[in-house]
């Protein structure tokens, strides 16, 4: 094809076109299966009758007992039930988001809870506090499982610290004690846990697991003055009570043998 010389206008330099070079257009190419992945998946899949149930077919049941957690058909469908039912209840929700967008009107909730809580146990009223924190704990549960799971336990650890130290100054050591190796199971390397579980501990006379949890804490967090001063006392404790042991066995031991 002949290239056409021309201008656009008055003190424009002619020049001409050409034929326009073909534009490539890039094909994504698909790489082929890893053949050893592929193996594994082959070997490890494991075809399970299931069936779907109420409402309107959205959840998977082991189809012999129609359970969603089933112990005898070794099935447990209850994290793909969950996104199920969430993608329900968001239409608009194509796909599952990816896990760094994060539900802020969830986050709002959670902290409004927990600092109502907090307002409610500096005033005293401990027990309405607890009922705060354990609501403040069952909106964070309630996050999307395709959220930041990390996320999840920092708040229900936070709260769930707080509703320890709740239930100690209410008296109940139990509850404390649990709610405690709760908060140690979700966030290990804070101290805060190991310091809510450690008064427990203390509070039920535990002195010698007191000592173990309180160090077990100091180890992650060695500069905490407040955990260090706890240690003091404790081991102050334990040595009294050795010294009142050691006393009454020597008056004991005193005592004339009667013949």
């Amino acid at each position: 094809m002949a290239q056409q010389m021309h201008s656009h206008g008055p003190g424009q330099p002619s020049h001409s076109h050409g034929p326009a070079p073909q534009q490539q257009q890039q094909q994504q190419v698909m790489r082929p299966p890893d053949p050893v992945m592929q193996q594994v998946i082959e070997e490890s899949f494991r075809p399970v009758d299931v069936v779907l149930g109420a409402p309107d077919n959205t959840v998977v049941l082991c189809a012999a007992h129609s359970l969603e957690k089933c112990t005898p058909c070794d099935a447990d469908y209850t994290a793909l039930n969950r996104i199920s039912r969430t993608l329900q209840m968001n239409p608009n929700l194509r796909c599952p988001p990816p896990p760094n967008i994060v539900s802020q009107k969830l986050s709002q909730a959670v902290v409004a809870a927990k600092d109502e809580g907090n307002a409610l146990f500096k005033s005293g009223q401990r027990d309405k506090a607890i009922q705060r924190y354990t609501i403040a704990a069952s909106i964070a549960t309630q996050r999307p499982p395709w959220e930041a799971s990390q996320l999840m336990r920092e708040e229900v650890a936070t709260v769930i610290s707080n509703r320890s130290a709740a239930y100690l100054e209410e008296g109940d050591v139990i509850a404390a004690l649990v709610d405690a190796e709760t908060v140690i199971s979700l966030k290990r390397p804070w101290s805060k846990g190991h310091f809510r579980k450690t008064r427990a501990l203390i509070q039920m006379g535990r002195l010698e697991e007191a000592k173990e949890t309180v160090q077990l804490g100091l180890s992650f967090e060695p500069v905490n003055t407040e955990m260090t001063h706890m240690l003091d006392e404790i081991q102050d404790a334990i040595r009294q009570l050795e010294e009142r042991s050691v006393s009454r066995r020597e008056k004991r031991d005193a005592l004339p043998v009667s013949q």
